[in-house]
């Protein structure tokens, strides 16, 4: 009898808590995102490090392919009814995002809703500023900011007899070091991923010249582009020499060349400043991170460079529990000791003043020499010119370049030819999209 009147206890106490312990589950909070490799286990350990803090919200990181793809998969979740609560979107993703009326609910909004109070002035305003709205409102969260650096093999450059403390800070001296490594039996000098952001995008933004009218977009949607002017076209007529001597080698579109580096298969590349994770990974020999080469007689140069990476954007139709969930996660990331890890892991800017200070006082900048580049090259105060690009259809703006520019490389365009044809086909796609966003 005693045996059953405790196996009846249990039962009964068991039926008691399991209506507490299910109203314990957390909420889930889905989190898509495009980082894969070492910048994959970096935002798993971010949701990991979460979770771990508290109990109540759970976030779930999935990776939905390129950054092309998951805003693509994202848009057709949303029509379909079943968004995540946080995509993370690419820069040139954001003009198409602030015109999503309806699709998304402000990042500062959701903080301030939260209970969080947001302070604009904490962030470095050349990130702050790309995501904000022109009523002053962060439209969306800058998790991974980057901008284009030079990355260099300094074994290979004292093999070449090129100073592996000197890297080319102009691009006539990377042309002459590319020559240099060349002879030396390098068979691919030098390189670049991302074609447009590094040799267009960020080469205007450096060189305080125009990319597109209207201020790069930021002052109207009626924006045609110029990426055809004399400076534009002088440097792809060197990139189309060095291409046809093999001191430059095309290694194809976005960031299908990262790996090239790391490899050691080429001695140098301008790419993305969040590349340095991988680097620093996997390459097996000495290297060395510098600013991006510019051409000295230009007046202004050099001036900032232009912003890469993504932003988290926060999807509308979501309940409130579920939005105190993601506030509380942004609040999370927005802390200045998980800003400074994740800028020393990654290579990607750290978007608070407080963390570039906390890793600064911390020594990491001296012990790894370059990691400051992005930094520098992003803090000095911006111009008209330099403050950024932002432009609808700006992604098929981009494979437009992407298709031109391979014309070059291939030799069945001019670099002029080449850039012109880009203007026109880009310009149809920017005025599609004023059209649609009137």
């Amino acid at each position: 009898m005693q045996l059953k009147h405790l196996a009846l206890s249990a039962a009964v106490a068991l039926s008691v808590c399991a209506p507490a312990q299910a109203q314990q589950q957390p909420v889930e909070i889905q989190w898509w995102h495009s980082m894969s490799a070492a910048l994959g286990e970096w935002v798993n350990d971010l949701a990991k490090q979460y979770n771990a803090s508290q109990t109540k919200y759970k976030v779930v990181p999935t990776y939905k392919g390129t950054y092309d793809e998951s805003m693509t998969g994202a848009i057709a979740a949303f029509r379909a009814g079943n968004a995540p609560h946080i995509l993370q979107v690419f820069e040139v993703g954001t003009a198409t995002m602030m015109a999503s009326k309806g699709a998304i609910v402000p990042a500062a909004k959701v903080l301030n809703d939260g209970g969080f109070k947001f302070e604009p002035t904490q962030y470095v305003s050349a990130v702050a500023g790309y995501y904000t709205a022109p009523n002053g409102q962060m439209l969306s969260y800058p998790l991974n900011s980057s901008t284009t650096v030079f990355y260099y093999n300094k074994d290979a450059f004292k093999k070449a007899g090129l100073d592996a403390d000197k890297p080319p800070k102009t691009w006539p001296e990377v042309f002459a070091a590319a020559s240099k490594l060349k002879a030396s039996g390098h068979s691919c000098p030098f390189t670049t991923s991302w074609i447009s952001w590094t040799q267009l995008e960020s080469f205007s933004l450096w060189h305080n010249t125009l990319f597109a009218s209207k201020n790069n977009g930021f002052d109207g949607n009626d924006a045609e582009l110029q990426v055809n002017s004399p400076l534009h076209v002088r440097h792809f007529e060197n990139l189309a020499k060095a291409s046809k001597d093999g001191s430059f080698v095309y290694k194809g579109r976005g960031n299908v060349p990262d790996a090239s580096f790391p490899s050691g298969e080429c001695a140098m590349m301008t790419g993305s400043s969040g590349l340095y994770a991988r680097v620093a990974k996997e390459a097996k020999f000495a290297y060395g991170i510098s600013t991006l080469p510019y051409y000295p007689d230009v007046k202004g140069a050099p001036q900032n460079t232009a912003i890469g990476g993504a932003s988290l954007w926060v999807m509308s139709g979501k309940k409130a529990e579920e939005y105190k969930g993601v506030a509380d996660f942004l609040n999370f990331l927005n802390d200045t000791k998980v800003q400074a890890a994740s800028h020393q892991r990654t290579g990607y800017l750290p978007v608070t003043m407080g963390a570039y200070q906390l890793t600064e006082a911390s020594g990491f900048y001296t012990k790894n020499p370059g990691t400051d580049v992005a930094v520098t090259q992003m803090i000095k105060k911006a111009t008209e010119k330099s403050r950024g690009i932002r432009l609808g259809n700006f992604v098929q703006i981009r494979s437009i370049i992407d298709e031109e520019t391979e014309q070059i490389w291939s030799g069945k365009k001019s670099p002029k030819e080449a850039l012109d044809t880009a203007v026109t086909r880009g310009n149809e796609q920017l005025a599609r999209f004023a059209r649609a966003n009137k």
